[in-house]
């Protein structure tokens, strides 16, 4: 399947794997399956399912081992980025709200020094922290973060004149308006994406960055975060949970590849491959935490990189490196990506970050509103 457009990988690979496993699938139902997918937009890995047993039609008696085999395909082998070196298929990517992580894997743990292509599945605990820090930080987010102009209107002192107001005010005053009233456009706020590495050269940082995640979740209205490191996992909905400490254990028990490998490149492009998620990243400020110390060569970052510019509204890229006053970037990748970022901050500890989100979401309305 080399030649194949990377995003029909998974859904060709389902259609081999049944046949492997003796169902009957004629070049035509797999044909089908694709179109249906694309006809349907799914929203979720359940449209995906429904679909591929609505067009592949399974013998209901072999209901569950067809479930097994998507399972296999979809669950399993799709969701680990490549290592370089390896085989060139489509990653794929975990929507907490689908389903469970597979199980972890067990070996030494890492130093959290250096970055490694190794993949490394399993279960993170997170204790108390400093959450009193964010508190002021959660409060502050509705007045700073950037908004966007949509396109109702409401009363107020734009240019257009708002027609139906004028005309009922001159009934009730016999004719007379001594004002034309007028419209402007409604704001509301942008999206906040927020991508989090929690490889191993990340692992002294991980805790915070959820934290924050937590509180930007609680204090924004729009707001979605996803983890990068040897795989893709959405934790929206965990943080979405109003205890913290509730909150992140959840999501500790979404993410398996903690203090694992460091895969960015291929893990952001999988967030991109995912129509869903890519939309995430439409017009909105997106956040990314992490040290830039990608394994390998920067092509793959800097392609996906590319693209997030051209979807997002701002990127802030917050690395714990840059706590030191003369900070600069060192590594191949950030300094590949650099001229594509908006700002390149201090994510050394939660409460810097926050700070760094703050200052840079309350400039981006200031230079907003004096330019309209």
């Amino acid at each position: 399947m080399s030649g194949l457009p990377r995003p029909l990988v998974p859904f060709l690979g389902l259609v081999q794997a049944l046949r492997a496993e003796g169902f009957a699938v004629a070049p035509e139902q797999g044909q089908a399956f694709v179109a249906a997918v694309g006809v349907l937009g799914p929203q979720s890995l359940g449209d995906v399912r429904r679909a591929a047993r609505a067009t592949l039609a399974p013998p209901p008696e072999r209901g569950e081992e067809f479930d097994r085999i998507f399972d296999a395909v979809f669950l399993g082998r799709a969701f680990a980025a490549p290592a370089p070196g390896t085989e060139d298929e489509l990653p794929g990517a975990f929507d907490a709200a689908l389903g469970p992580e597979p199980e972890g894997t067990e070996g030494e743990e890492p130093s959290g020094g250096e970055a490694s292509a190794a993949e490394r599945l399993f279960a993170r605990a997170f204790g108390a922290g400093e959450a009193a820090g964010l508190a002021a930080f959660r409060r502050a987010l509705p007045a700073a973060l950037p908004r966007r102009r949509t396109r109702r209107r409401r009363p107020g002192k734009g240019a257009r004149v708002d027609a139906r107001r004028a005309l009922r005010q001159m009934v009730r005053r016999d004719g007379e308006l001594m004002r034309l009233p007028r419209l402007t456009r409604r704001e509301r706020p942008r999206r906040v994406l927020l991508l989090i590495d929690v490889s191993g050269s990340m692992k002294a940082g991980t805790e915070g960055a959820l934290r924050l995640a937590h509180a930007l979740v609680q204090g924004g209205e729009r707001v979605e975060v996803f983890t990068l490191g040897t795989r893709l996992t959405r934790v929206t909905r965990a943080l979405r949970h109003r205890e913290a400490e509730r909150a992140l254990a959840r999501a500790a028990g979404l993410v398996a590849d903690w203090d694992g490998g460091t895969r960015l490149g291929e893990a952001l492009a999988v967030f991109l491959s995912v129509p869903r998620f890519a939309g995430f990243a439409r017009g909105a400020l997106t956040v990314v935490i992490s040290d830039g110390l990608e394994r390998g060569g920067p092509e793959a970052l800097v392609a996906a990189m590319a693209r997030l510019r051209r979807l997002a509204w701002r990127i802030l890229w917050l690395t714990p490196l840059a706590a030191d006053p003369g900070f600069r970037p060192e590594t191949g990748a950030l300094r590949a990506v650099l001229p594509m970022l908006d700002r390149l901050g201090d994510g050394s500890g939660p409460r810097a970050a926050a700070g760094e989100i703050l200052r840079f979401g309350a400039g981006s309305r200031g230079i907003a509103a004096r330019a309209g």
